[in-house]
């Protein structure tokens, strides 16, 4: 049948709802390339876009009447000129009118003058993102103090942000309903206090890492719309901030309190007993008890979705409990717990209770008697991680790909148990987006082979230090996984430049660690470069045998790698130059013990990636080396560096 009259009947209303059930971003791109009129058609529908050169805002932003969403921290080179020529002309762009979300997060050329003409020009923003960006302080703040229509802003490792530029947010953004504070550790009890007299509409705070006491949890318990609070880390709070947020938060729904180390069990039964309709719960390495109090405790949350008990004691009495009164949980973690056994599992997943998402990490003392429990009773199970369960054998792979069919996430890492039978089991899982295999010593190509066959969802495959997986495992891999994004090879020492060759043929390819592949050498690299043009994360760590012919290809057709580890290899002056020069999205290098380049080669690759690198490792002793001026210039553009 000809395409043209089929096409003819599918008006614009049809194509935009058929444009809304493809998601993967490939399939999106072909779509447009069929003709004009889907072309623009996805042009009306899209919302969001992720630029990579800020030069190009304005003529792409003109193309996209719809988009709402602008996304700038892949851009290396954001910084206040920059902003000047999107914004500063004198004529605002249509963009800046309908815009509500910006993420720069790690645009750390900005500054507030910059920061300011963008929030001043966005007058609709909703949502800002400008975490790692190190230098971000009070100044900042003041910035994003304009943006009274802000309700998301998000922080993290604004490492200059003080309770002063705290200040200015809340009095400017007092609609404010999500803040994250993560890592601002300037940030005291002062700020916190003032932020819940000023910001009453906050539903979500993230104050994890902060040098907080118990009394920011009492300023925070008058916040009575507030529903998730995060405090990881919060190491000086202790049982008296619980008590505090068991009186106040009426509408608290979700709490981590993880690695908190002042806080007993106690103090969170108590808070559970004044929040019984809790839904998520996280306590990982927090507790190194739980007495019959707190097990107790759990019988009021009838609710209860996710519990997170990573590291803690556990036993057969809690996990009775659960299964009897946590009806509704769907995702529990219980990595690294001492308890766990065989016959807890049994008892926490059997009689109605049907969890999607387990992670029982490290706890040694699971065999296939307990994988065969969660494969009958969770049989819609979406995830689960089961690394250092060294029992588990194929008998589990078994029985998981005979009844959860849904399984989209699976940790096999360090399980010796698992061999080439197991993966043929294991296929038969053909949702699984993401599998981990690393340390799996008993699996070869033949495994491998029979998961690629069945399995083409796979975004992500690890296979760190498996070491009978070569060339010929590549290739099923480039057959079949047509959509895998993130693949680690790393000290797969049979693998060779004719495996690293089948990769090319991965088009969505874009994160690769292939660290200490000795057999690897400039050809191999080549054919990578050449052909996986969406890389943007390359670790070649050790790769020794890899000469400046690898290097220079990588120069010239990686044009999107953003972060890339150099550390031990051969590369010459001027691979370096030319690496840090040509590829102009670089944002993060790892250049330690590079033998071959000289002191002055280190000085000219920097100067010509310095206006937009944002983290550069270098080997200490080059800390002596290398002028002062080049260090200055570096920071000078908000380029972290870290000495070895």
């Amino acid at each position: 049948m000809d395409s043209a009259p089929l096409l003819s009947v599918l008006n614009e209303d049809l194509l935009i709802r058929i444009l809304s059930f493809i998601s993967h971003d490939p399939d999106r791109k072909a779509f447009r390339l069929v003709c004009k009129t889907f072309l623009r058609v996805d042009s009306f529908h899209r919302t969001h876009l992720r630029i990579l050169r800020p030069e190009f805002i304005n003529t792409l932003l003109s193309k996209f009447p719809r988009i709402y969403s602008l996304d700038l921290s892949a851009c290396p080179q954001i910084d206040d000129g920059a902003v000047a020529m999107l914004v500063g002309n004198g004529l605002l762009p249509d963009w800046c009118r309908r815009l509500k979300r910006l993420v720069l997060s790690r645009s750390t050329g900005l500054k507030s003058a910059g920061l300011e003409m963008l929030i001043r020009s966005c007058p609709l923003l909703e949502a800002i993102d400008v975490s790692y960006c190190w230098s971000f302080g009070d100044r900042e703040a003041a910035a994003l103090s304009f943006g009274g229509s802000l309700r998301d802003v998000k922080m993290d490792r604004c490492l200059g942000l003080t309770d002063v530029g705290l200040a200015k947010i809340a009095i400017g953004c007092q609609c404010l309903e999500k803040l994250c504070l993560k890592w601002c550790i300037e940030i005291t009890d002062l700020g916190i206090d003032l932020l819940s007299k000023k910001c009453r509409e906050l539903k979500e705070l993230d104050i994890s890492y902060l040098k907080v006491t118990s009394m920011s949890l009492r300023s925070v318990s008058s916040m009575e719309k507030l529903e998730h609070l995060a405090m990881v880390g919060c190491g000086i709070v202790d049982d008296e901030g619980l008590h505090y947020l068991g009186k106040g938060c009426p509408s608290l729904q979700a709490l981590d309190v993880s690695r908190c180390d002042r806080l007993s069990s106690s103090a969170l039964a108590f808070l559970i007993n004044g929040h019984p309709s809790m839904l998520q719960i996280y306590a990982s390495h927090c507790f190194h008890e739980f007495p019959t109090k707190v097990v107790q405790g759990l019988k009021d949350l009838k609710n209860l979705k996710t519990l997170i008990l990573d590291g803690a004691p556990v036993s057969e009495s809690l996990f009775k409990i659960i299964n009897f009164n946590c009806k509704y949980l769907i995702e529990i973690g219980l990595g690294k717990c001492k308890g766990v056994t065989d016959k807890g599992i049994f008892q926490l997943v059997s009689g109605g209770v049907n969890l999607n998402i387990l992670n029982l990490t490290c706890c040694s003392e699971l065999t296939d008697d307990a994988i065969s429990a969660i494969a009958d009773s969770c049989r819609s199970v979406l995830c689960l991680k089961l690394e250092c369960c060294n029992s588990v054998t194929e008998k589990s792979l078994y029985l998981l790909g005979l009844h959860c069919s849904f399984l989209e996430e699976l940790d096999l890492t360090d399980c010796f148990g698992v061999n080439d039978k197991g993966l043929y089991y294991l296929s038969k899982c053909t949702k699984l987006v993401c599998l981990k295999l690393g340390l799996c010593a008993n699996i070869t190509d033949k495994g491998l082979y029979y998961v690629a066959r069945n399995c083409s969802e796979i975004c992500e495959l690890d296979l760190y230090r498996c070491k009978g997986i070569g060339d010929d495992g590549l290739y099923a891999v480039s057959s079949g996984c047509k959509r895998l994004q993130k693949l680690n090879l790393s000290y797969c020492s049979e693998i060779t430049d004719r495996g690293i060759e089948c990769l090319g043929h991965l088009p969505e390819l874009s994160d690769l660690e292939m660290r200490s592949l000795l057999n690897v050498t400039g050809t191999g690299l080549t054919a990578l470069a050449t052909r996986c043009k969406r890389l943007s994360e390359l670790d070649l760590k050790d790769c020794a045998n890899i000469d400046d012919s690898g290097f220079m290809a990588l120069a010239y057709y990686s044009r999107n790698l953003q972060q890339i580890n150099l550390s031990h290899c051969s590369i010459s002056d001027v691979g370096l130059c030319m690496v840090m020069g040509n590829l102009t999205r670089l944002q993060d290098a790892k250049l330690v013990n590079l033998y071959n380049v000289s002191t002055n080669g280190f000085e000219v690759a920097l100067r010509a990636s310095c206006v937009r690198l944002k983290k550069v490792k270098l080997i200490a002793s080059m800390r002596l080396q290398l002028t002062p001026d080049i260090v200055q210039t570096l920071r000078a553009r908000g380029c972290r560096i870290r000495w070895d």
